[in-house]
C-alpha cells in the first residue's frame, strides 16, 4: 500500500507585536521569512527526490497572513521545479490557540483585562506555557483544544488523500508551531514534556507518517530545542 506522509511547516519569520500573543497577527512575513519559505520549499523539493514521493496538489495553510504567504512562497518555488499545478487551501483550524476578545493585546494588557472583570480569578502566573489553561473570554480556547482541531484536520486531510494515491504521496501542512507540537502529542508523536522542551524552525518541514492502522511517527526533520520559556509563542 503507498505510504502517506504529512510535512508540517511553520510559518516563516514575520512582523510581530512584541510581548504579545501571535495566533491572531494580521501582519506579513519579513524578508527572512520569504527567504526561509523558499529554502523550506527547496527542503521538500530535496525530500521528493530523495525518497521518490509524489506530492499532492494542494497545500493547506491556516488563514494568518504570515501562513499563507509561508506556502504561497513555496508553491510558487514548487512549481517551478515540478510540472503539476499546485494550490493553495487555507483552513481555519489550522490557526494557533486563541485567546478570543483578547486578541492581539499585549500580556500586560491581557492581565490588566482580566484583573478589572470581577467574574475572574487573577491569571495564574504561567497561563502562557500551561496547555491546559484558557482565558475566562468570549473564543479563547487552550493550546491542547488547538492542538486537537490541528491533529483531527490532518487525520482528515490523510484518509481522504488514501483513497485517491496510487503511490507514495507527501501532503504539506503550513501552520504554527504551538498548535502544531499539541497536535504532536495528541497523535502520539511527541511525549508531553516535549512540547515545551521543544520548538519549530521557520518553515523547516518535519515529516511525520501515517501508518495504514492510523498510527503516526516521526521519519525526518528537525525539531528545535528551545532555549527560554516564551509562552509557547508561535
Amino acid at each position: 500500500m503507498p505510504r502517506l506522509i504529512a510535512a508540517i511547516i511553520r510559518h516563516g519569520d514575520y512582523h510581530q507585536l512584541a510581548d504579545t500573543p501571535s495566533a491572531l497577527q494580521p501582519f506579513p512575513l519579513t524578508e527572512k521569512g520569504f527567504r526561509q519559505a523558499r529554502d523550506g520549499a527547496r527542503a521538500v523539493l530535496h525530500k521528493l527526490k530523495e525518497e521518490g514521493w509524489a506530492l499532492a496538489t494542494t497545500i493547506d495553510s491556516s488563514l494568518q497572513l504570515r501562513a499563507w504567504q509561508t506556502a504561497d512562497s513555496m508553491i510558487q518555488e514548487i512549481n517551478r521545479a515540478m510540472p503539476a499545478a499546485y494550490t493553495l487551501d487555507s483552513h481555519a483550524v489550522l490557526a494557533e490557540r486563541s485567546v478570543g476578545s483578547a486578541a492581539n493585546l499585549t500580556h500586560q494588557q491581557i492581565a490588566d483585562v482580566i484583573r478589572q472583570d470581577p467574574r475572574f480569578d487573577e491569571l495564574p502566573d504561567n497561563w502562557k506555557s500551561d496547555s491546559y489553561f484558557r482565558l475566562p473570554l468570549q473564543g479563547a480556547e487552550s493550546m491542547m483544544e488547538a492542538g486537537k482541531r490541528v491533529a483531527e484536520h490532518l487525520g482528515q486531510r490523510m484518509e481522504s488523500l488514501r483513497e485517491t494515491i496510487t503511490e507514495d504521496t507527501l501532503y504539506l501542512f503550513v501552520g504554527h508551531g504551538a498548535s502544531f507540537r499539541h497536535a504532536a502529542y495528541l497523535l502520539g508523536i511527541l511525549e508531553f514534556e516535549d512540547i515545551a522542551r521543544l520548538s519549530m524552525y521557520h518553515a523547516r518541514p518535519v515529516f511525520l507518517e501515517m501508518s495504514q492502522e492510523g498510527s503516526w511517527s516521526h521519519i525526518d526533520g528537525e525539531w528545535k530545542k528551545r532555549s527560554t520559556d516564551s509562552g509557547y509563542l508561535d
